[in-house]
């Protein structure tokens, strides 16, 4: 088979039925998307690849839980044409610009484009009519200084959040409240399990578009959106400031599996725990995880030897040419990773390959 482009890790009950010979794609009742940025598109090859082969929500729907770029990913999911929805994405996310006069403002409208280019308004009654899949898109409702519109004062809430978090992570739901949108007939379990801290709400036809961009709407770098219909009045902004990557129990009652594409080894619960090197999710979140990333030799593959993030606006902001070249590579590198997963379940040798969490 070559070189192993993607390794694959899972929690102590996913790693122990994936050993027996149980695991089945029929097992996964949830799938993950984490946010990221830019580094969503090394996960491309293996969502469409999934899209194309139906791979799941054929014996019971899944949910598609994710977090900005993951909510912008999974949304895509749900239209009719879904491949050609993801590619427009894609193309609509790797072209766009930002230069040096781009205000929070400008880029949130920027966002709104990227939205309007792979979804039809037309096309949500289909979306929210989806039998295959359920969309809960993660967003956070900021509170206090986090609120403001004026940057100094935007920041000056989240370097007092930063701390407060470095204290404790719970103190973190001081400065932003999780607020989940969801379809379906009734929310995920996870909202509804004990512990959970947060709100959710009903998605519609209406606040589709409005959750969506608003999870994906980067503290300080994007306007917020403003009183999403259907929800408490407020500013929303991006999700992964609560859920960065697994932050959650995604277990559903039934006993389902979660799965989770990763751009990387480390599972990073919030945004601020990303220079606190011993914050990790509690085990528990992790149990039912099954959770599949680029191996290392795949990355050093990509250009540059990395995956793309969004460091690349600033880096190469007189030269978008060479960024949206090294991201198209990126996409074009990435579109065997779906078929690698799916081909070790059919030999039977996902029991061999997997470690664990």
């Amino acid at each position: 088979m070559g070189r192993e482009n993607i390794r694959v890790r899972a929690g102590k009950r996913a790693y122990e039925l994936i050993r027996a010979g149980g695991f089945s794609l029929d097992r996964i009742a949830t799938y993950f998307g984490p946010a990221g940025g830019p580094r969503w598109l090394v996960a491309s090859g293996f969502d469409l690849t999934l899209i194309r082969e139906g791979a799941l929500g054929n014996r019971q729907p899944v949910w598609l839980v994710g977090a900005s770029a993951g909510a912008w990913r999974f949304a895509a999911w749900l239209q009719p044409e879904a491949e050609r929805s993801y590619r427009a994405l894609m193309e609509a996310y790797i072209s766009a610009t930002y230069g040096r006069k781009d205000t929070p403002e400008t880029i949130l409208q920027s966002l709104t484009a990227i939205i309007d280019s792979y979804i039809a308004d037309d096309a949500l009654p289909f979306a929210l009519a989806n039998k295959q899949y359920r969309l809960a898109i993660l967003t956070s409702r900021a509170e206090h200084l986090t609120a403001s519109d004026r940057p100094w004062v935007q920041k000056a809430g989240f370097i007092l959040g930063f701390l407060a978090n470095a204290l404790h992570p719970s103190l973190i739901h001081r400065f932003a409240e999780r607020v989940v949108f969801y379809y379906g007939v009734q929310p995920p379990d996870f909202c509804l399990r004990k512990g959970f801290r947060g709100r959710f709400f009903p998605l519609s036809e209406v606040n589709f578009k409005a959750a969506l961009i608003a999870s994906g709407a980067i503290p300080i770098a994007v306007a917020g959106v403003r009183d999403i219909f259907g929800a408490l009045d407020g500013v929303y902004r991006d999700g992964g400031l609560i859920d960065y990557h697994i932050n959650q129990d995604y277990r559903t009652r039934s006993g389902g599996l979660t799965l989770f594409f990763h751009h990387q080894e480390r599972i990073i619960p919030g945004w601020m725990d990303k220079g606190l090197k011993r914050r990790r999710p509690p085990e528990e979140f992790l149990d039912s995880v099954v959770m599949v990333y680029p191996s290392e030799g795949f990355v050093e593959s990509l250009p540059d030897g990395r995956i793309p993030d969004r460091g690349d606006f600033e880096t190469f902001i007189d030269d978008p040419a060479t960024r949206i070249a090294n991201w198209r590579r990126t996409v074009a590198l990435s579109e065997p990773l779906g078929e690698e997963f799916l081909e070790l379940i059919a030999a039977g040798r996902l029991q061999d390959v997997v470690e664990r969490l």
